[in-house]
């Protein structure tokens, strides 16, 4: 028996139990829905292959997609908001490393030393998740609708019911002064 302790999105700390390995990622998905999240977030973000982009399960971190009023794409996680930054390859002596796609957000002075990074000049960041090379993991993907692994298409979907209209009511009789409630 495996045991997770999740931290609800009031805070409270609640452990689950899960009886394989196997059932991991499905009990983290349920509990990731509500906003709940196991763990913290590792110093630089947790780390995924680039190709799980896409269509990562944000639901097992306990974040979500939510598209301001601007139209800006972003992630919720903890209450904070983060930013979706598309990274180049770096090709250098010093360094090489993939091009990536990365979720962060300004850090605060409430944030702990240790996940705060530095950019050029002053500004200071906090990563929640970078997509960086490796090899797409499929049990990182959103599940899909069916066992084929493909969305219902209209074809398959049953036809709706006509609906049946209850027969019309005769319409109410005024009533007299002498009717009326005295409240």
């Amino acid at each position: 028996m495996l045991h997770i302790e999740f931290t609800t999105d009031l805070g409270a700390r609640v452990t689950v139990d899960v009886e394989s390995p196997a059932q991991l990622l499905d009990t983290q998905r349920q509990y990731g829905r509500l906003g709940w999240t196991s763990g913290d977030v590792p110093s630089g973000g947790y780390q995924f292959p680039l190709e799980n982009e896409a269509d990562f399960d944000w639901t097992l971190i306990g974040a979500r997609r939510w598209t301001s009023p601007d139209g800006e794409e972003l992630v919720i996680h903890r209450g904070h908001a983060y930013r979706r930054r598309e990274l180049e390859a770096v090709d250098s002596r010093k360094m090489k490393l993939p091009a990536a796609v990365k979720y962060s957000r300004g850090a605060k002075s409430t944030d702990p030393e240790h996940v705060r990074e530095k950019s050029d000049g002053e500004f200071e960041y906090v990563t929640l998740v970078i997509f960086r090379g490796g090899k797409r993991q499929d049990r990182y993907a959103t599940p899909r609708q069916n066992a084929q692994g493909a969305q219902p298409t209209q074809a398959s979907r049953p036809a709706p019911q006509a609906a049946t209209r209850p027969a019309p009511r005769p319409a109410p009789v005024a009533a007299s002064a002498d009717d009326e409630t005295p409240f």
